[in-house]
């Protein structure tokens, strides 16, 4: 099993700039993938970007060039630097772990753009 607690989201302006944590229970070296996650009200949950446990990072095309993933190996943790936020990127952000064919996921954090 995985814990993953996220943090970083909140309210920013349109332009601005957001970055989440994910911090996992175990070392991310023993996870296949962690990823990020958003679901807009009425909307599906998307794939916002990932990081395979080799280092191959995934974007979605909404947010290629404006968010980065990153990762602390020695923190146990996967950051989603967000610039340039818009309107469209509000949504609950959750955090994914795979491990094996297993998903985890954790509770979620709001991040808000206003126009």
């Amino acid at each position: 099993q995985v814990q993953l607690v996220e943090s970083g989201g909140g309210l920013v302006q349109a332009g601005g700039s957001l970055r989440l944590s994910c911090a996992a229970s175990r070392s991310i070296f023993s996870i296949n993938a962690m990823g990020w996650y958003r679901q807009a009200p009425g909307k599906q949950r998307e794939l916002v970007a990932s990081i395979t446990v080799g280092g191959n990072r995934n974007y979605a095309d909404a947010v290629k060039v404006r968010f980065i993933i990153s990762r602390d190996i020695a923190k146990n943790t996967v950051y989603l630097q967000m610039n340039s936020l818009k309107p469209e990127d509000t949504a609950v952000y959750l955090c994914n772990a795979l491990v094996g064919d297993r998903n985890y996921w954790g509770q979620g954090t709001q991040v808000t753009v206003s126009s």
